[in-house]
């Protein structure tokens, strides 16, 4: 399919012609481990072994680097298999990376306590200030790695001036794309080298399938990458890439409709008496608003706020909230409230990623905004 379609077009046709056997206009789950083959080393179209490919997750593939802008997608078992995938490729011991002062805590926790332990240095920097950037560069950095919106904290990197910040050191730029979706957001156009994507969370859309993501439009990287997974094997099953297909035919409608209910959300909680601060990209007060405002289509369906009363009172709300599930996780049609501190980013604690202990973090999903706005004015009390 041509890359010249528009976005909605390709979220529901790339990758996904017509099964040439039944025409089946939804790409079979091919269930399979093996294939015959057409002689010794003779490959069926491509095909040989599941963790090698499979067709059900060469359409999600195909499908991803037409959404990123990408030559070539690969899918993963998870998002964090993925980034696993990625650090292997591109680091050897002795090799530095720059991360994010706010980033997904398992992110964190892989730097942290796995990759290190490998002989991979790393130092952390205000993204969303290029010279903080270029401050933490050294000779031996060979990546940077950012989170734009980022999470929980919502920052903004600006993509193209960090590209440009990287590409001076020779280091590669990886941009977590998780919260923004292609639909909002396109890395690669912007001078990134690398995407990654937790699946699980837009991508897939209905919180029932884990999957991860890279796209880049480097092809010798794309096939190095290609080489790592093969070797490593963390891959999407094909009934997870099914899956994973299913929820992109309706992210554009999907991402509208959080984008503009997190925009109401955001806008109740900056003038509720018991909330100190609010973190949203589509708030003019945010101090990236602009620069969010010219490399994303809309600023999506997450929000975070810090309650006055501390910890305690933004477990209660946590606790209090009926329509919002409290739950880990995001980017589900369902909206879902979680105390970051605690659960998804207890893995910081202690470092300079450490999360405000009054914070709460919102998956805002695509229910009645007028529902949702009730139920978070009496979880506030």
């Amino acid at each position: 399919m041509s890359d010249q379609h528009s976005f909605e077009t390709l979220a529901i046709h790339a990758g996904q012609e017509a099964d040439p056997l039944t025409g089946a206009v939804v790409p079979p789950i091919y269930q399979v481990s093996t294939y015959k083959q057409d002689g010794v080393g003779g490959l069926r179209n491509g095909y040989e072994y599941s963790r090698s490919a499979n067709p059900t997750r060469t359409a999600l593939e195909e499908n991803l680097a037409a959404l990123e802008g990408g030559r070539r997608g690969l899918a993963f078992a998870s998002g964090l298999a993925a980034e696993d995938c990625l650090l292997r490729t591109l680091l050897s011991p002795g090799d530095h990376v720059v991360i994010p002062d706010d980033a997904y805590g398992g992110t964190f926790r892989l730097f942290a306590k796995v990759v290190s332990r490998w002989g991979v240095e790393w130092s952390v920097a205000n993204t969303s200030d290029p010279a903080a950037v270029r401050a933490a560069i050294t000779p031996r950095t060979k990546a940077v790695w950012v989170e734009t919106p980022s999470n929980p904290l919502l920052g903004i990197t600006d993509i193209a001036a960090v590209a440009g910040v990287a590409r001076e050191a020779g280091a590669k730029l990886v941009v977590d794309n998780t919260f923004a979706s292609p639909y909002l957001q396109q890395p690669l156009s912007l001078g990134a080298d690398v995407v990654v994507h937790s699946t699980t969370k837009y991508m897939g859309g209905h919180s029932d399938v884990v999957g991860g993501a890279l796209i880049t439009a480097d092809t010798a990287l794309a096939d190095e990458l290609a080489y790592h997974q093969n070797a490593m094997g963390a891959v999407a099953g094909p009934f997870d890439s099914w899956l994973t297909l299913r929820g992109i035919k309706t992210l554009a409608v999907r991402m509208d409709r959080h984008s503009a209910n997190a925009e109401r959300v955001a806008e109740m909680l900056v003038s509720h008496p018991k909330v100190t601060q609010v973190f949203y990209p589509g708030l003019p007060e945010h101090a990236l608003h602009e620069v969010a405002a010219k490399q994303m289509r809309a600023f999506g369906g997450m929000v975070s706020f810090r309650v006055a009363g501390g910890e305690a009172a933004a477990v209660e709300v946590c606790n209090r909230a009926q329509l919002f599930t409290l739950g880990e996780s995001l980017g589900g049609v369902e909206s879902l409230i979680e105390h970051p501190g605690r659960m998804t980013h207890a893995s910081t604690a202690g470092s300079p990623l450490e999360v405000p202990a009054d914070l709460v973090r919102l998956s805002v999903g695509i229910e009645s905004a007028d529902d949702l706005l009730a139920d978070l004015s009496q979880a506030l009390g």
